[in-house]
């Protein structure tokens, strides 16, 4: 009993030495501290002011209407009672509309041909060109909503006229133009705003990016001491046993959860109630979301982030895995509509589930079953990457107390191959001279 005692006590004083100089570590690094906390921080709220207009009504629009019928006065008269549109100016041609949009007082044109109106008379088809500003998505997005609205509209239209000609009136003609009832619904996001479509996902993907290029940037930081003065670059204890690698990785864990727990619960619950975000959910589903996205995330970056030798590497990665890692998430394009590659490497990312289940629950208002396999995914991921990180802090702690008798040996192999090692680290680390 004693011996048992002894062993609980032993694992508890390496766990909290561990979650001790983990906390050091992350307040005394200024890089981490700006990563974590103004990044962490700072990016919603950037977020949430820039498309704090999720919606543009009235965009002024030209209309260059070469046809001059019947059915394209109607279509234009349409699109001008829309929410998305106003048309503002009718241009004679193209060149006149052109310079509208160059001075930027319309940021949409739409273009009628002078046979639609035949075409449409003689049951052909009828086209129209749009042409959008695309200095702004939410230009292209109105003027493509509000166009394709009315010709359904105007489809539907046209074909009740053609066959009250016929002798069809009333309910007959309806069933004949729409044998199939139909009605268009969106509860969760009714304005169609592209503030709530996108922050539903920015807002998870942002605890994941900044928790990962803030453990790299100290991982690398550690390792850039130990090249110069052996400085113990994982921060672990001088004896290591493989039974020991837990008590390191959960030690160091909880000193991230325990920063982030404050960081993600300022993201999902108080930064969406200063900005009228959607909440459908209740606070503590939230938070048990967060801590199993945390959880996952943790020991994701400690996998990954072994791989990290210097600390600028961060910021190339910055550029690079953010947008892949957002539009892996689904929230743009269906994830069933993505090739099999693509949905293998999302398995990879914890914000891939996450998003998913923070949308399903705060945004679309579901329960903790609704996004119940997204967290039994999380739970998986949390179990492999914590078994990786056990294993590539072991690894890694093993090449540090190895590292001259490593050095040594890759020295006489470069030189048995006839390559000058001085000379090759020289130029890896950027002295050219």
């Amino acid at each position: 009993m004693g011996k048992h005692h002894t062993y609980l006590g032993k694992w508890f004083a390496d766990w909290m030495d561990m979650f001790v100089k983990e906390l050091h570590d992350i307040f005394t690094d200024g890089g981490v501290l700006i990563i974590f906390f103004l990044g962490g921080l700072l990016y919603p709220v950037l977020y949430n002011l820039v498309y704090s207009n999720g919606t543009l009504d009235d965009m002024p629009v030209a209309v260059v209407n070469h046809s001059g019928g019947e059915y394209s006065r109607r279509y234009i008269q349409k699109v001008d009672a829309s929410r998305e549109c106003a048309i503002e100016y009718h241009c004679a041609d193209m060149v006149e509309a052109e310079d509208l949009m160059r001075e930027g007082k319309v940021h949409g044109i739409i273009m009628i041909p002078s046979d639609f109106d035949d075409n449409v008379t003689c049951g052909r088809q009828g086209v129209i060109s749009t042409y959008a500003d695309m200095s702004s998505f939410l230009y292209y997005k109105d003027l493509t909503t509000a166009t394709s609205l009315v010709m359904l509209d105007e489809m539907h239209t046209i074909q009740a006229e053609h066959y009250a000609a016929s002798g069809f009136v009333g309910e007959e003609a309806q069933q004949l133009i729409m044998p199939v009832q139909s009605s268009e619904s969106m509860p969760y996001n009714r304005a169609a705003s592209y503030t709530i479509f996108f922050l539903s996902a920015a807002l998870m993907l942002v605890i994941q990016q900044t928790m990962y290029y803030g453990s790299s940037m100290l991982a690398g930081t550690r390792r850039e001491r130990f090249k110069r003065s052996g400085y113990d670059m994982v921060n672990i204890p001088r004896i290591l046993s493989v039974r020991g690698v837990g008590r390191i990785v959960w030690g160091r864990a909880m000193a991230y959860v325990l920063v982030y727990i404050f960081i993600g619960t300022v993201v999902l619950q108080l930064i969406p109630y200063l900005f009228n975000f959607p909440q459908r959910a209740d606070w503590w589903e939230v938070e048990i979301l967060l801590l199993v996205y945390l959880l996952d995330c943790v020991f994701f970056c400690f996998t990954w982030s072994t791989m990290i030798t210097r600390k600028e590497t961060v910021f190339v990665l910055f550029l690079s895995i953010s947008p892949i890692c957002l539009f892996l998430t689904g929230f743009s394009w269906p994830s069933t509509a993505m090739p099999w590659y693509w949905r293998a490497l999302a398995t990879i990312f914890p914000s891939t589930y996450g998003c998913r289940a923070f949308i399903n629950l705060n945004t679309a208002g579901g329960t903790l079953l609704t996004i119940a396999p997204e967290l039994v995914a999380m739970t998986i991921q949390t179990i492999l990457y914590f078994v990786l990180a056990n294993v590539s802090v072991y690894l890694e702690y093993f090449v540090v107390r190895n590292y001259d008798k490593i050095r040594a040996r890759r020295r006489d192999f470069m030189r048995s191959r006839l390559l000058d090692p001085d000379e090759s680290e020289r130029i890896i680390a950027g002295d050219m001279e």
